[in-house]
């Protein structure tokens, strides 16, 4: 049993690594049992993501280059390890949400490679909001290193974590093909739950950088993250019928703008 256990872990890393970033991480196994193990791992990709750009940020910081190229650096290498998928996918959501059409009509616009109005000023507004609130937190006094890496980390940790909350069982597949269908509906209630809260401890635990009151703030602020990805998740399953892997990556990508504000506040 314990073997088994230890195998399936395994393969969930390797489908959670492999999948959502552009680490030589193999994906040997493409079913639903190791899409459940990779998506409740995919919040430790994304602590890997959000200290990778938590690190370029305070580097540029280090070096003098100031607070508005520090926090350009953090929204840049997630955009850079995971080959800007999520990015691509919150655009086609948004053509597709965007587009007033019927279900299978949304859909097809959200396959074709090009991007259309709506996805193109969507981008521009998620990632100002990004930079905007990573600078507010960089340029805040003697600790802004600390606060903006702090909330780095925490935005590319949640990010993931809302994959984890989208691919639980109640949510179906609009289309029987793609990474979408793959993971969709695989992860229980229960072990999504509880990777939830131990998240949210985490990201209480970075808050300590800014005292108790950080703590709360940084728990609260991936409460709310969670809150928003929700809320577009039902938006996109009312509206296409189920998930896609596009949709995945609205939801990744809203999750984490919405950290970065929440911690702005107050």
């Amino acid at each position: 049993m314990t073997t088994s256990h230890t195998r399936t872990g395994g393969h969930g890393i390797r489908f959670a690594f492999g999948t959502l970033t552009v680490l030589p991480a193999r994906v040997t196994r493409w079913d639903r049992d190791a899409a459940r193990a990779g998506m409740l791992c995919a919040p430790l990709a994304g602590l890997l993501v959000g200290l990778a750009a938590a690190a370029a940020g305070g580097l540029l910081l280090l070096l003098g280059a100031g607070p508005l190229l520090a926090a350009v650096a953090s929204v840049s290498v997630p955009a850079l390890l995971t080959r800007g998928l999520h990015l691509d996918g919150l655009a086609d959501t948004a053509d597709g949400l965007g587009s007033g059409r019927p279900a299978e009509d949304a859909l097809r616009i959200m396959k074709q490679s090009d991007i259309g109005p709506f996805g193109v000023i969507t981008l521009v507004f998620v990632l100002l909001a990004q930079v905007a609130a990573l600078h507010r937190l960089y340029a805040e006094g003697t600790a802004g290193w600390a606060y903006g890496m702090a909330a780095a980390a925490v935005s590319g940790t949640v990010a993931r974590l809302a994959l984890t909350l989208a691919s639980r069982t109640a949510v179906p597949a609009a289309r029987p093909e793609g990474l979408g269908a793959v993971v969709a509906g695989t992860v229980p209630a229960g072990p999504a739950l509880a990777v939830t809260a131990l998240v949210v401890a985490g990201c209480a635990g970075a808050g300590l950088v800014a005292g108790p009151g950080g703590a709360v703030r940084h728990a609260l602020a991936a409460v709310v993250a969670l809150g928003a990805a929700e809320l577009l998740l039902r938006r996109c399953v009312r509206r296409f019928g189920g998930v896609t892997g596009d949709v995945f990556g609205a939801v990744a990508e809203t999750a984490a703008t919405a950290a970065l504000v929440a911690l702005t506040l107050g």
